[in-house]
């Protein structure tokens, strides 16, 4: 597979993403807040970024915290009561566009929300483009279009490493795996979920990597480009909203490439919802897709306890 093919899934979703930041709604401000407690954070050992000389920092918009300038992979646990345990598990890779996390809403509420249905969780915060070392420099930019730091004038923002998230996907399966027993899930049933970005993220752990690939995905709002779908894919669960500025108006590529090679495939196009809403907004009917996600991980046999 050629280099170009191999960096598709997440350079596409960065085009993306930067084509159609003009169409995202006045941003709230960003307020500096204090680096989170992150005690079951486990290092992933997959080096830093090249270039990276600034402070991961966090902080909080939309009453959400984010985090930027992340430049050690960590994947957090959470396991469900286990009373209610079932086995199966989810890679949750948050989104933002490659330069920040949405590690909140993409991130720990998504996983809560899968242990309170007796699934084992695991937050992957993978690297990250270097943003401006400096917060004022930040807080001033769309952190989706500012120039990397050190960057020429002008210059178009670049595409991201391909390797660092995927080398990182890669490693998170390898831990979940090698650790299965200890933390009760089957690794037969281990899948990955990612959201925007951390779709990308998704696609590229399903379609790029030789070795543990994930059980089963659900890319939620991501990229929908065509792409070649290995005849052992994975079943795919996809929730997208109408009027998402990001890939609500594409063409449905992924779904029909998927349906083509005969793989199961289950897709949810919401009326509404807009880009980035995590578990659901309330008044939008997107606010039904995670119930749907559960009914569909259940009639795909992946809830049946050990």
């Amino acid at each position: 597979m050629s280099t170009i093919t191999r960096g598709a899934a997440i350079g596409a979703c960065l085009i993306s993403l930067l084509a159609a930041s003009a169409a995202i709604a006045q941003e709230p401000p960003k307020t500096q807040i204090k680096a989170p407690a992150e005690p079951n954070a486990i290092p992933l050992n997959t080096g830093g970024v090249e270039g990276q000389t600034a402070k991961e920092t966090w902080y909080e918009q939309w009453g959400d915290p984010f985090v930027r300038n992340v430049s050690i992979a960590t994947l957090t646990p959470f396991l469900p009561d286990p009373a209610k345990a079932n086995g199966a598990a989810v890679i949750v890779a948050p989104g933002g566009g490659f330069r920040i996390l949405s590690m909140g809403n993409e991130g720990w509420e998504v996983a809560k929300a899968l242990n309170d249905r007796g699934v084992a969780a695991f937050v992957l915060k993978y690297r990250l483009m270097p943003t401006a070392p400096e917060w004022a420099e930040f807080d001033k930019n769309n952190p989706l279009t500012a120039p990397r730091p050190g960057a020429t004038p002008g210059a178009p923002p670049p595409l991201p490493p391909v390797t660092l998230p995927l080398e990182d996907a890669t490693a998170a399966f390898k831990l979940v795996r090698a650790r299965a027993k200890e933390w009760n899930i089957d690794p037969k049933r281990l899948g990955m979920m990612g959201f925007s970005a951390g779709a990308g993220t998704t696609m590229a752990a399903t379609l790029q990597s030789t070795e543990n690939k994930p059980a089963f995905i659900a890319p939620i709002y991501g990229g929908q480009r065509a792409v070649e779908v290995p005849p052992d894919a994975p079943p795919m669960f996809v929730a997208l909203a109408a009027d998402d500025p990001l890939f609500g108006n594409n063409e449905y590529g992924l779904i029909t490439a998927w349906k083509k090679a005969g793989r199961p495939v289950e897709f949810h196009l919401y009326q509404n919802g807009g880009h980035g809403f995590g578990l659901g907004n309330t008044g939008k009917t997107s606010t039904g897709w995670f119930p749907q996600f559960m009914i569909w991980l259940e009639s795909n046999g992946m809830l049946k306890k050990n």
